[in-house]
């Protein structure tokens, strides 16, 4: 495509999302909770749309088709489905934790009424390195699609929607992310569909063939890229376990949970959002196997792009306001979730509205700065640094993530939690001590992958289970022993 026309479709659809902001932004005055949570003010169909835009980012366009290129079947299937568990979890805890602490923004306002302040410091500090990973790997997705599409400079798309949407969002905070997520989801949803209609209607036997067929590289290059392949079961589960468990610690969602007008709007919204992304992700995941069958990519991480190469010149167009409509959903909502964490959770709630603001446009140039690929010291950020931070963001969830949830239960003691998170991470070093020697249980902390270089489902299961079996464990003991003090 023109570059000079994609510029003005980038421009024309930023400047559309930040008009909708700003009217958003200046309807009324707004305090530092409303700011923060937009408290009871969304039905079920606004929060389902605003859960479906704020996780559909960018990366809907590289990373399925990737897990697809590499992964085969079971891979996408994980995928699909860890996009989708986060939300089915939301609206199964998210309702029991709001009526547990009604005026909370974070899950870490409700770990800190659970098991303490250490603790809500250590759940701030994961959530905001997953999400500010998160939001620095949106710039980097733009600025690559919008050089695959219409040879544009990277930077520029990163820096003029980081402009925008750090314009509306630090100024109107969570009640204008919201109303950008509504227009976002249906322009995400509308486009989607009909681009994939347009695009693969007309020759669905030849989709299915590519995607049944083995990728010509073979194993050499250790892609599978088939439908066909059965065999990547484990790697499939250690997507699920790895990304549902960081995405419970990602607060956007936990600001929606507060957001919704009761807890059935929660329940409900958040059922619409799985219910969106799960066959969302996964025909992503396919087109993935497709672009694999054609042969050699010079860039698996844009596998979905080759499929683009001969298309009409209406349908680059339509993927250039896509792309601009997924990075802005998703961005504006880290924005936002990230600056709510370092209010509430990092500052002990001692930052002030504008203090939050400054927060919020000053993590931008910091983003976008990582997401250019620097080299600081002898860490570069490339595709897989970056991948690597996740994983180890992802690990950090996991160990964490059951003694959160299990104090839901009333018979789950606060110090057995905090032991149970801290076991989750020795129960991991133990594992590679059993499996290999104790430097490899201390190299799989940093770096929790197999082999391939991808998430190894022992080492996620390992932080899963021996954080949940000490949680528990340790709860009957502490119960055990103050029954018999009472006796």
């Amino acid at each position: 495509m023109n570059t000079n026309i994609a510029y003005w479709l980038m421009i024309a659809t930023l400047g559309f999302f930040g008009y909708i902001g700003y009217k958003a932004a200046t309807t009324k005055k707004i305090d530092a909770d409303e700011y923060l949570s937009a408290r009871g003010t969304q039905n079920w169909l606004k929060i389902g749309l605003s859960l479906f835009a704020s996780g559909m980012g960018i990366w809907i366009l590289f990373g399925p088709s990737e897990v697809g290129y590499w992964g085969g079947f079971w891979d996408v299937v994980g995928y699909a489905v860890s996009a989708s568990t986060p939300f089915l979890l939301l609206a199964y805890v998210g309702p029991k934790i709001r009526r547990k602490l009604p005026d909370g923004v974070t899950l870490a306002d409700y770990v800190r009424m659970q098991i303490g302040r250490p603790m809500q410091i250590y759940v701030g500090i994961i959530s905001v390195t997953y999400m500010f990973t998160f939001l620095f790997a949106e710039f980097t997705a733009i600025g690559k699609a919008m050089h695959v599409l219409s040879d544009m400079d990277p930077i520029i798309p990163m820096v003029a929607v980081g402009i925008v949407t750090a314009a509306y969002t630090a100024y109107g905070g969570l009640p204008t992310s919201l109303r950008t997520d509504k227009i976002q989801a249906w322009v995400v949803l509308w486009l989607i569909i009909t681009l994939l209609l347009v695009l693969f209607a007309g020759d669905l036997s030849s989709l299915i063939s590519d995607a049944k067929a083995y990728n010509p590289e073979g194993e050499d290059n250790w892609s599978i890229g088939s439908m066909s392949y059965m065999d990547s079961f484990k790697s499939g589960l250690a997507l699920v376990v790895a990304i549902t468990a960081a995405e419970m610690f990602s607060q956007g969602n936990w600001q929606r949970a507060w957001a919704s007008e009761d807890e059935e709007a929660l329940k409900k919204g958040s059922l619409l959002a799985a219910g969106l992304v799960l066959p969302l992700v996964f025909i992503m995941g396919v087109l993935g196997t497709v672009a694999a069958a054609k042969g050699t990519a010079s860039d698996p991480s844009a596998a979905f792009f080759v499929l683009l190469e001969d298309v009409h010149v209406l349908i680059i167009a339509g993927f250039v306001v896509l792309g601009i409509a997924l990075v802005c959903s998703s961005v504006d909502t880290l924005q936002n979730a990230i600056s709510a964490s370092i209010t509430r959770d990092l500052s002990d709630g001692k930052m002030n509205l504008n203090q939050a603001r400054i927060a919020t446009v000053a993590m931008i140039p910091l983003a976008i700065y990582l997401a250019t690929g620097p080299t600081i010291g002898s860490f570069t950020f490339d595709a897989a640094s970056v991948f690597g931070i996740f994983l180890f963001a992802d690990l950090l969830a996991a160990a964490t993530v059951l003694p959160v949830l299990l104090t839901l239960w009333h018979r789950i003691d606060s110090r057995a939690s905090l032991a149970g998170a801290i076991s989750g991470l020795l129960s991991v070093v133990i594992y590679g001590m059993y499996t290999a020697d104790f430097s490899t249980g201390i190299g799989y902390l940093t770096s929790p992958t197999n082999d391939f270089g991808l998430a190894n489902l022992e080492v996620f299961l390992s932080a899963l289970i021996g954080s949940g079996l000490v949680t528990i464990i340790g709860s009957e003991i502490v119960s055990r022993n103050q029954s018999n003090l009472d006796q």
